[in-house]
């Protein structure tokens, strides 16, 4: 634990897949697909006419409800057969390459881009679980903060960088550079993919292969077959135990809660500032890039913050601010830049501390040897946390018309989960984590081979 040089492997994943989730998630994407694959007509799906902005916000919910019941089920299988390695490099390469195949999508192929958006995200998704496992495997108590706050931070750096080259190709098109404006963005779009997966290949050789696979009982062959028995074996074991730990189920639920304000507010701040704010591209880009690398200070001058005050307490913080953030969103000016590029430089500033905290405090409350099993349940209701903020945004925004309502309405998220993690004891939490290892199930009475 705490070598130097696996952590670095671990933070260059990070680096890696931030690509991914600067350009494509958050920022170039959503605004080329609200402007140029819908375009100011909307498309019409399922007998109504749907926008850009409702179409997206549907999109970034779907992906994680796919990955529900999956996740927790094949982190319990990586735990057993140690494997939290290979189910990361397959995920990584999945996500990477559809990504990439999103160079693809011209004007009106609306469908085409979400099916190649969902396939991405899953991988995406998927991948980040078995990354977030390798955590309390590499690290200790008093180092996962700071750790899991440098791997944020580098990943907002990376992020950063890739999408600076982007604004940088979309700016210089139709002029210095000689390709036109859809192009570029696209070139822009399908280099996050191969970025991703570039970089993804450098962490993989140095990352360490972790944990010790653990003997089926009696003459068992182990066949994917089995370890997804033992997978759902192990989850629903886990499940009851959590649902018993009181400490650490509220943090779950809270987590949901105000999480799901985090990423909404971040996986619809473009198409909001494109569509209600009637802010151009580059703008709007310039906004992610400002949230980019103020977010790599944010989350170091976080995990030094919760080395004083303790994790809990910034965390609290964070939230309090976040709340705040979609107040002002609701007042944001039509048409002026400057107060928009102002609450991108607060949301920077919380958006990494909340989400570096917020996975190392779990990380201190979990058995390290089912860190991917339970990092599984973390993604899970990470992802589906995920879901209800965009489509509460999408049903406000269709009932009332109004897009300014749909973002006050992630206040609530934000509200209703800093009151509930304000309850949470994080020492009661860590000490109940012996209770939460499960025992490989009984299978004397099995076959002796499946499959």
């Amino acid at each position: 634990m705490n070598d130097p040089g696996a952590i670095r492997a671990w933070i260059t994943y990070d680096w890696a897949n931030s690509a991914y989730a600067t350009t494509i998630l958050a920022a170039v994407l959503p605004a080329y697909f609200a402007a140029e694959v819908v375009g100011d007509g909307g498309v019409d799906l399922f007998g109504r006419n749907w926008t850009g902005q409702d179409l997206w916000a549907l999109a970034v919910g779907v992906g994680p409800l796919i990955m529900f019941l999956l996740t927790p089920v094949l982190g319990a299988i990586a735990d057993f057969s140690a494997s939290k390695k290979r189910f990361l490099t397959v995920f990584a390469t999945w996500g990477a390459v559809f990504a990439s195949l999103l160079f693809f999508s011209t004007t009106g192929d609306v469908l085409l881009s979400l099916v190649l958006f969902l396939l991405a995200h899953l991988g995406f998704v998927g991948g980040n679980v078995f990354y977030d496992a390798y955590l309390p495997d590499l690290t200790t108590d008093n180092t996962i903060d700071m750790v899991s706050s440098r791997g944020f931070a580098w990943g907002y750096l990376g992020g950063g960088l890739h999408l600076l080259l982007s604004l940088a190709l979309i700016q210089l098109s139709d002029g210095l550079i000689p390709i036109d404006t859809a192009l570029a963005t696209r070139i822009a779009i399908g280099s996050a993919g191969i970025w991703w997966l570039a970089f993804s290949i450098l962490s993989f050789r140095r990352l360490p292969r972790v944990g010790t696979s653990q003997p089926l009982p009696g003459d068992i062959a182990p066949t994917w077959w089995t370890y997804a028995r033992f997978g759902f074996g192990r989850t629903l074991a886990t499940m009851r135990k959590v649902a018993r730990n009181r400490p650490l189920l509220v943090f779950i639920v809270a987590f949901m809660l105000f999480n799901d304000g985090v990423q909404t507010t971040i996986a619809l701040a473009a198409v909001y500032a494109t569509e209600t704010l009637d802010l151009g591209i580059t703008i709007v880009v310039g906004g992610v890039l400002v949230v980019q690398f103020v977010a790599f200070f944010g989350a170091m001058g976080f995990g030094r913050l919760a080395a004083r005050i303790g994790a809990r307490r910034a965390l609290l913080a964070s939230i309090a601010v976040w709340a705040a953030v979609t107040l002002a969103a609701f007042f944001l000016p039509i048409g002026q830049a400057a107060p928009f590029l102002a609450l991108a430089v607060v949301i920077g500033f919380v958006l990494g501390g909340t989400q570096a905290l917020s996975r190392s405090l779990y990380g201190s409350m979990i058995p390290e040897e089912q860190s991917a099993e339970l990092y599984g349940f973390y993604s899970v209701f990470s992802k589906f946390s995920s879901i209800w903020g965009p489509f509460v945004f999408a049903f406000v925004r269709q009932a009332t018309g109004s897009a300014r309502l749909a973002i006050l309405s992630i206040a609530l998220f934000f509200i209703a989960g800093g009151l509930l993690f304000r309850s949470v004891d994080v020492e009661q939490a860590r000490q109940n984590r012996a209770g939460l290892r499960t025992p490989a199930p009984d299978t004397s009475a099995a076959p002796h081979r499946i499959g």
